[in-house]
């Protein structure tokens, strides 16, 4: 009677834990890709009448397309710390302007950090990776790295279990150097030399570790590519020799012309194709959420930020209001479009919560936006800041509804703005002179942010 009870009591321990793990649904593998200054307006599915962009289309078809996007800031680096901290990039002394090539600071914070060798993202600060791989994440990056030249700040120190990046923010697509000569692609913490275009080299490296990686493991694989940023390299003319130059923003590098910015994104296009195809091929596109975002808008050179003004650099709605789309079958709608507000960070938020993360110790400034999508849940009103600095000259920014106010303050003094962007998305019609009290509040909001989040 005793052995009876026994295995009756086994039996039901046994079909509850049955039970149990068949409703706890297997983690997602989370896939995240990363535009280097890509136009708002260079996406068919944002508009673009002459560059072809199917694959990145049906992301945005298969999911939720926002409309309402921002990057955290309008360079490279200062958007990258936020993705990578969950938080406000001006929490982390230094990053309020993208590196320079070679490692240059831009502005008296970053210019001291340069000088001790600091200059970059902490590993102790970034939040995303360390917490996937308590989560059990195999962590990939691959493409443009762009947060610190230092060996001590390099992918490997931040948590990622492989890396195969460039360090900085221009390079030749080619010979993977920046305009200096000096080469800059690294496997893990080894220099290393390859032989092709580099958005072919990011797809096919990341199309090999995904067909290696085990179905039952999950893996984060961060794909921040270069293109379509300069210089405008033809992905099927390769040059004879090395793209160098005296100056890192030399005229040289910074010309091209819409056919070949065509060629570059229709080939970042074919990359993304080709993962979501190997996905598929793994049986791994049912569970994986799938993001693709830029950076920052893009810089007036043959791209468009269609329909908003200005350029990467600036905080007018072309330089951060940007492209973003995510599909997750079975959790986000799909064809959707989504006009909620939100900022690069809250991709992050988002990522640690459909991986099942723990809360990280620090506080996240981002919001699971994507986990409210899921959830049917409408989007709480929220304002959202900006602040970028290079030299003397420093852009401040903040949104609250459709209320923008902006201030680019330099050399030769502060220039103010208001816009009403639900009425003029195009920040043609400045209304501080007539709505001087909405401009006041939203300049002490703007103030109290500042000395909220001032670095150490």
């Amino acid at each position: 009677m005793k052995r009876r009870t026994i295995q009756y009591f086994t039996m039901i321990l046994g079909f509850l834990i049955f039970v149990i793990a068949g409703a706890v649904e297997p983690r997602p593998d989370v896939i995240l890709i990363v535009a280097d200054n890509l136009g708002h307006g260079d996406l068919s599915c944002y508009g673009c009448p002459d560059i072809a962009t199917p694959n990145i289309d049906a992301i945005a078809s298969r999911g939720v397309r926002f409309t309402n996007f921002y990057s955290n800031g309008p360079e490279c680096s200062p958007t990258r710390t936020a993705l990578m901290t969950g938080r406000y990039q001006q929490r982390i002394p230094g990053l309020e302007c993208a590196l320079g090539t070679g490692n240059v600071g831009r502005y008296d914070d970053a210019i001291r950090l340069a000088e001790r060798g600091e200059l970059g993202l902490p590993p102790d600060e970034n939040v995303l990776i360390p917490s996937l791989n308590r989560a059990g994440y195999k962590t990939v990056g691959i493409g443009k790295w762009h947060l610190g030249y230092e060996k001590h700040l390099l992918p490997p120190h931040h948590g990622f279990d492989y890396s195969l990046v460039s360090l900085g923010g221009t390079i030749d697509y080619f010979y993977h150097n920046e305009p200096t000569g000096e080469r800059v692609l690294y496997e893990n913490l080894t220099q290393v030399r390859r032989d092709r275009y580099f958005t072919d080299l990011i797809t096919d490296t990341a199309v090999g570790l995904l067909e290696e990686q085990p179905a039952d493991e999950p893996i984060f694989l961060y794909l921040p590519y270069t293109a379509p940023s300069a210089p405008f390299q033809h992905p099927d003319r390769k040059p004879d020799r090395p793209k160098v130059s005296h100056k890192w923003d030399s005229k040289d590098w910074q010309k091209g012309d819409r056919q070949t910015l065509k060629a570059i994104i229709e080939r970042l296009d074919q990359g993304v194709g080709k993962v979501v195809a190997t996905l598929k091929a793994t049986n791994r596109l049912d569970k994986t959420l799938l993001i693709f975002c830029s950076d920052n808008g893009a810089y007036p050179i043959a791209a468009s930020n269609s329909p908003f003004r200005g350029y990467a650099s600036e905080l007018f709605e072309g330089g951060i209001h940007v492209a973003c789309m995510a599909s997750w079958p079975g959790h986000l709608p799909t064809g959707r479009v989504d006009d909620q507000p939100m900022m690069t960070f809250d991709l992050t938020a988002s990522i640690l919560a459909a991986a099942g993360c723990e809360p990280p110790e620090q506080p996240l400034d981002g919001t699971d936006v994507l986990g409210q999508v899921s959830a049917g849940k409408p989007s709480p009103p929220r304002t959202l800041f900006w602040r970028s600095r290079r030299a003397n000259r420093t852009w401040r920014a903040v949104r609250k509804g459709n209320w923008k106010y902006v201030s680019r303050t330099d050399d030769d003094g502060l220039a103010e703005f208001l816009f009403d962007l639900g009425k003029d998305p195009g920040e043609s019609n400045n209304r501080l002179s007539a709505q001087t009290a909405e401009a006041t509040n939203l300049k002490q909001m703007l103030a109290d942010w500042e000395s909220a989040v001032r670095s150490p």
